[in-house]
C-alpha cells in the first residue's frame, strides 16, 4: 500500500494545472476528511486515480479495483454527494468522471496523501 500511495502522489503531481492556487481552508477540510478520517479513504483515492485515466460506470470499477460492486456504489455516493465526481447517465450504465471542483483542486490530494500514508504506517504501541 506504501508504494500505491507514492504512484499516487506522482501521479496527481503530473496532472496538476501549471498555476497551481492555494487551495481554500474549507475545500482541504472536506480531502481531508473524505480521503484519511474515514475507513473508506484509500479505497476512495484508489476510484479517484482510476478516473483520473479515463471515465468508468460502477461495474468497471469494481472489477478493475477487485472490489464487490455494492462497496464501490457506496463509495461513489459519497463522492458524488460531496461533489469529488460528476455523473453521465442513469442508473446501471451511468458514468463517472471527476468532478471540475476536483480538477482544480487536485493538487490538495497531495497533503491528504502525505496524511494517510502517516497513518497507515503509524503503529501504536500500548504498554
Amino acid at each position: 500500500m506504501v508504494n500505491q500511495l507514492l504512484e499516487f502522489k506522482e501521479i496527481i503531481k503530473s496532472k496538476q494545472i501549471s498555476e497551481q492556487r492555494k487551495t481554500d481552508k474549507q475545500t482541504r477540510k472536506l480531502l481531508l476528511y473524505l480521503f484519511t478520517s474515514t475507513r473508506g479513504g484509500f479505497t476512495r483515492l484508489r476510484i479517484i486515480i482510476h478516473l483520473l485515466e479515463k471515465p468508468y460506470n460502477t461495474h468497471q470499477l469494481a472489477k478493475e479495483l477487485d472490489l464487490d460492486y455494492k462497496a464501490i456504489q457506496h463509495h461513489m455516493k459519497v463522492l458524488e454527494k460531496n461533489n469529488m465526481v460528476s455523473r453521465i447517465g442513469e442508473k446501471y450504465g451511468a458514468i463517472f468522471h471527476l468532478s471540475n471542483f476536483l480538477e482544480i483542486n487536485i493538487g490538495a490530494l497531495d497533503e491528504a496523501i502525505d496524511k494517510l500514508d502517516r497513518k497507515m504506517n503509524h503503529t501504536k504501541i500500548y504498554m
